[in-house]
């Protein structure tokens, strides 16, 4: 912020302002926050016209801390990704993904759900820590109890959702296909036990994260979202085939429907502990449009990853790393302009031009990774890697015009970019990157610059 303040005291207050505002050089803001000190639910925009408060910190060390921060955390998420692609390449040959087709249809609605509860989580937490609310201990213990119990809550209700409507969709793209009631415990109860667990999981990694950013005097803006979205991919895949996997060892059972009722019921738990929190009762009733709707539209491609999964090699390795490298420095950008927006302060329009440059050397890593190990069966020609490559700018460039146009907007109209932004953004990034991808492995394999068609002997 100022590099000078002075204090204006009455008998009633003692309130902390910018020097410039005593020299009439900023017109001071008043914002309006919600009984929530860990989200600001209906956080009312400054006017337009107001110049900003521009950060003591100069523009060089802003940009250098940027890039020295978030590049380390978008080159651990490669790994991470990449962990997440060879996972997918293997559990499609699984018995449970081939006899029950609608996993393929949950796989990117269920990752972009846990994505968004999880970056959710970190945008909110990175934005108190910013404003200093994790300093006061007492303070912090609260937000991180309510919001571990929050995101039990969401994770049940999405997951359940989420397992419902993928059944429903596959039922509707294979209507001659006959399923029963087992399959539809199955698929409901893995995508709550995905869900729960990983909730857990990752919102406590992210919580502690996000603590030692701050101890540390890192911008958890630039590593936290990244770090939260490859994580939970991983874990969310890993937990989601085991449970598939044992539930359908057991499908005559019934393991999956005491599984169910039991997650059910502990929702009213958790919902108690939320409503108790003064912190963040106010998330549990809003904020649920742009989880439902995000997962509304990330249906679209899983229907494009199912009907095209066996039809392309690489397709359900690929699919997951670059929605997800795309998704995330969308996030880093749009988490960084809600801070900004929150703490009144300016933000560089260089970082977009940063941002998508560091997106280079992460693509060529990703590029020789997949290369030197053989990930996903791939014809590694240089119309591949040039087509790849190309897909993944744009989308990467996408991302980062929608992540800056939704936050202005969002806030512009009074919401808490926060909790609304990052759910549209990576739902409309995963429909996007899929269908691009589906659309470059077309392309090379109809004029046999690379052959990227499955055999039938690999299928």
């Amino acid at each position: 912020m100022a590099s000078s303040y002075s204090i204006a005291s009455s008998t009633e207050q003692i309130e902390l302002r910018p020097r410039q505002v005593e020299d009439g050089l900023i017109i001071p803001r008043h914002h309006k926050r919600s009984a929530s000190s860990s989200s600001f639910v209906h956080f009312k925009a400054p006017p337009l016209q107001t110049d900003p408060i521009i950060e003591e910190t100069s523009l060089p060390n802003e940009l250098h801390h940027l890039a020295s921060q978030a590049l380390p955390s978008l080159l651990i998420s490669v790994i991470g990704l990449v962990f997440a692609g060879w996972m997918m390449d293997i559990f499609q040959h699984w018995d449970v993904f081939s006899q029950i087709s609608e996993l393929f249809i949950l796989v990117p609605v269920l990752l972009n759900l846990k994505g968004n509860l999880e970056m959710n989580l970190a945008a909110r937490f990175s934005t108190s820590a910013n404003l200093g609310d994790l300093d006061h201990p007492q303070k912090r213990n609260a937000l991180i109890w309510g919001n571990l119990a929050l995101i039990q809550v969401q994770a049940l209700i999405a997951g359940a959702i989420a397992g419902i409507f993928s059944f429903v969709l596959g039922i509707l793209e294979h209507p001659t296909v006959p399923t029963s009631v087992s399959e539809s415990i199955l698929v409901i109860t893995s995508s709550m036990v995905a869900a729960t667990v990983s909730s857990f999981v990752l919102g406590v990694f992210m919580c502690i994260l996000i603590i030692i950013s701050r101890k540390m005097k890192i911008d958890p803006d630039n590593i936290a979202c990244p770090m939260a979205s490859s994580l939970g991919d991983v874990v969310t895949l890993g937990i989601l085939a085991a449970s598939a996997h044992g539930l359908m060892i057991y499908m005559d059972s019934f393991l999956g429907l005491t599984l169910m009722i039991c997650m059910v019921f502990s929702i009213p738990f958790f919902a108690r502990s939320v409503w108790q929190n003064s912190h963040v009762k106010d998330l549990l009733y809003t904020g649920w449009s742009p989880i439902m709707i995000a997962m509304l539209i990330s249906s679209f491609a899983g229907l494009v990853l199912e009907r095209y999964v066996e039809k392309y090699k690489g397709l359900a390795m690929l699919t997951p790393i670059v929605c997800g490298l795309t998704g995330n420095l969308g996030s880093i950008y749009a988490s960084r302009i809600s801070t900004s927006l929150h703490a009144g302060t300016e933000q560089d329009q260089q970082v977009e031009r940063i941002l998508l440059l560091m997106n280079i050397p992460v693509q060529f890593l990703f590029l020789y990774v997949i290369w030197l190990f053989d990930l996903g069966h791939l014809d590694f020609t240089i119309w591949f890697a040039l087509t790849y490559f190309v897909v993944a700018m744009l989308c990467t460039l996408v991302a980062l015009k929608m992540g800056k146009s939704m936050t202005l907007l969002f806030w512009k109209r009074g919401y808490d970019p926060d909790n609304f932004v990052l759910p549209y953004l990576t739902a409309l990034i995963d429909v996007i990157c899929t269908t691009l991808l589906v659309i470059s492995f077309s392309f090379l394999t109809t004029y046999e610059l690379a052959d990227m068609a499955t055999t039938s002997e690999e299928i």
